[in-house]
């Protein structure tokens, strides 16, 4: 009787256990097969309605928008942004393409265009490229396989037959701090020619002859403008230009040390240097410590963006300021306005760049 009893015991066990699990499979199984038609039924509205909702457009009631919110809710419907890029809808996704988020300009900017685009209902995918040209094809491709809205391009890219074919199929693309003149392209950029005149006057202003420059790479439009710029400064100023004064890097401040070593140990050992990028210039501050080279008392040192590492850095890092906050607000705006057939026409944004002054340069 006992083992007829304790057979008894388990059975019920079993059941209740199994009575749980299939109430449990049974109730997931219907929460994901929630669809956009039983929202609409649930909530009395059209399924239209429902989806203006979901992508936040068009002009819907706060009432009708909260009821319908809270069915969502209520039944578990998750949106599926698959099935909307594969009927042709919006994904409300951006991508952004920039060369190294360890790069306190390029993070900075991330940082600015994924606030902007919460604030207008959109998520950021960010690629970090390391400025190699097939890793850029491969986020370009891979992010419209994705079905992102739009790309916004931070690189130095030279691939222009991908984004030529972008192009031409209409696809949302813009570019910030970047530039590709001859592309018909939607551009939000400071004024790299005024602000590297900014930061070369300064150093002439102080009595600098023997000013060395810092760059990434002529790919940059950027680079190429502040270049043409210290040449500006140079031949007004009746200055010699020395070749041997302009360093090339890849732009990390490792890179920017190693260029800076090679500067002041050299036979032309310059009295300032202009280094295109807070990065660059924080390279220098390193090998003139190592090098026991005072800053700014016999080298003066001007950067360019005025990222947080030109507040921490001591002294104080002298350098030309982009208005990063109204680039990243700027270019997601240009983008969102294309996405929603607001904008056909291109525009090619150039902000000022503003020169602030520290104590990384003296007079000479």
């Amino acid at each position: 009787m006992k083992k007829k009893g304790k057979r008894c015991r388990l059975k019920v066990i079993i059941k209740q256990a199994l009575s749980f699990l299939l109430h449990s499979i049974t109730k997931d199984w219907w929460s994901m097969k929630v669809t956009i038609y039983d929202v609409a039924k649930e909530a009395g509205v059209s399924i239209s309605t429902v989806s203006r909702v979901i992508n936040n457009t068009g002009r819907i009631s706060d009432k009708t928008r909260k009821k319908v919110l809270k069915v969502m809710e209520a039944l578990h419907y998750q949106p599926s942004m698959v099935a909307s890029a594969l009927t042709g809808k919006r994904t409300r996704t951006i991508g952004l393409i920039i060369p190294d988020v360890a790069n306190p300009f390029f993070a900075e900017i991330a940082r600015k265009v994924e606030d902007r685009g919460r604030e207008l209902g959109f998520n950021l995918l960010m690629c970090n490229t390391d400025n190699n040209a097939e890793t850029e094809e491969m986020y370009l491709s891979l992010l419209k396989q994705k079905s992102v809205d739009g790309i916004i391009i931070g690189t130095t890219t030279k691939n222009y037959t991908v984004l030529n074919e972008l192009l031409q199929a209409q696809f949302p693309i813009a570019f910030i701090a970047q530039d590709i003149p001859e592309l018909a392209i939607n551009v939000v950029k400071v004024d790299d020619f005024l602000g590297g005149y900014q930061a070369v006057s300064h150093l002439v202003s102080l009595g600098h002859k023997k000013i060395a420059i810092m760059l990434g790479n002529l790919n940059r439009t950027s680079d190429k403008d502040r270049l043409h710029a210290y040449q500006q400064v140079l031949k007004e100023s009746d200055l010699e230009y020395d070749e041997n004064l302009i360093v090339y890097t890849d732009y990390s401040m490792e890179d920017g040390k190693r260029a800076a070593r090679e500067l002041l140990t050299s036979s032309q050992r310059p009295t300032a240097i202009f280094a295109c990028f807070d990065s660059l210039a924080v390279g220098i501050y390193q090998a003139a410590k190592e090098l026991g080279v005072s800053i700014p008392e016999d080298l003066s040192v001007v950067g360019f963006d005025n990222t947080i590492l030109s507040t921490i850095v001591d002294p104080p890092l002298t350098t030309v300021a982009q208005p990063i906050d109204e680039m990243g607000r700027q270019v997601v705006d240009l983008i969102i306005k294309e996405i929603d057939g607001e904008k056909h026409i291109k525009q090619r944004i150039v902000l000022p760049p503003e020169l602030v002054i520290r104590q990384s340069t003296k007079r000479l």
